[in-house]
């Protein structure tokens, strides 16, 4: 299981602190073009001003996980627990999607979870076009780093950006669309799920997108 840039940051910090201990004063360690990249966009996306919403916020949220996965899930943007915790999907629709992945047979940290939009709009209001537009540039450069086979959008506004289109949730899930040469599978957002919960068939339909989103992949 590959780890992701953060996990691999911790080991290298208690390798040094090991080192130490040893008396080495100096280690050469070596460097990955992926992970630099990485932590440099990361940096970028927690300073950055490009739109207001930046003034609002606790935390941007970039987004965590596997940079080798096959599997990534793309969200609409950061709700008030993620703002306060700098991290995607944390809340009640968090847990969630984390069961959903779990049912996937993967582990949270082996899919990289990121949103549309780094930071949380006021009263968790739908992104506008132009703070989109402004924050676009971010993902877009997540999906050339990780490469991801399959991207799971969850809800509308995700799904409009990958798929622009004038169709409802419900007849747009459940079908895979080309976005460049990754295969985008939209699906409700757990959120969605959560505020509906007695609904039983919405998760019936999620998890059907996920079946065959675990046949495309090669899951059983």
């Amino acid at each position: 299981m590959e780890k992701s840039a953060e996990r691999i940051i911790e080991d290298l910090e208690e390798g040094l602190k090991y080192y130490s201990l040893l008396g080495v004063e100096f280690i050469e360690l070596p460097s990955s073009s992926q992970e630099t990249d990485y932590l440099s966009l990361k940096e970028q996306i927690l300073n950055c001003q490009k739109c207001p919403l930046a003034q609002a916020r606790k935390n941007a949220v970039p987004g965590e996980g596997d940079l080798e996965t096959e599997l990534m899930f793309v969200g609409e943007a950061p709700g008030r627990d993620e703002d306060i915790q700098g991290k995607p999907f944390v809340g009640r629709a968090g847990q969630l999607l984390t069961k959903i992945i779990n049912a996937m047979h993967f582990q949270r940290e082996e899919v990289y979870i990121t949103n549309l939009i780094k930071c949380r709009p006021p009263d968790n209001r739908t992104p506008h076009a132009d703070e989109i537009e402004k924050c676009k540039g971010y993902l877009l450069e997540q999906l050339e780093m990780i490469k991801p086979k399959v991207v799971v959008t969850l809800g509308k506004v995700a799904s409009d950006f990958f798929v622009p289109n004038r169709l409802g949730m419900s007849a747009l899930r459940g079908n895979f669309y080309e976005y460049g040469r990754i295969q985008v599978m939209p699906t409700f957002h757990p959120s969605y799920l959560v505020r509906n919960e007695p609904n039983k068939m919405l998760k019936k339909m999620v998890w059907e997108d996920m079946k065959k989103v675990m046949a495309f992949l090669g899951k059983k």
